[in-house]
């Protein structure tokens, strides 16, 4: 069964996209956890960060580069921003698509306390 990014990727449920590739699909959250949180997730479905194959390095690549030129179009990149991912129950992953959180736009606080 395809995951709500994929139904994304495929323009079957609408987002606010702010950047594509042919690898890469980034768009904003809907429930977003800092003023700018978007959602950068390949075009290919990998489940999990324990998914990724060798045949991968070029999405994941890609996929850093997009978080790179994300924040300098957002105006976040000089005075930074956090990127998270999560993998498997234990880690919080909710979406099996592998996908980065790109959080920014405030002073941002531990990631546990």
């Amino acid at each position: 069964m395809a995951t709500i990014f994929t139904k994304i990727i495929n323009r079957e449920i609408p987002a606010t996209i702010v950047y594509e590739t042919d690898n890469v699909l980034a768009f904003k959250d809907i429930n977003p956890a800092a003023p700018i949180h978007i959602l950068v997730v390949p075009k290919k479905e990998i489940p999990t960060v324990n998914d990724i194959t060798p045949e991968d390095r070029e999405i994941i690549g890609d996929m850093y580069l997009a978080i790179g030129k994300i924040a300098k179009d957002l105006g976040i990149a000089e005075e930074g921003y956090r990127v998270i991912t999560n993998c498997n129950e234990y880690g919080g992953q909710e979406v099996f698509h592998l996908h980065f959180h790109l959080l920014g736009g405030k002073k941002l606080g531990p990631l546990v306390s």
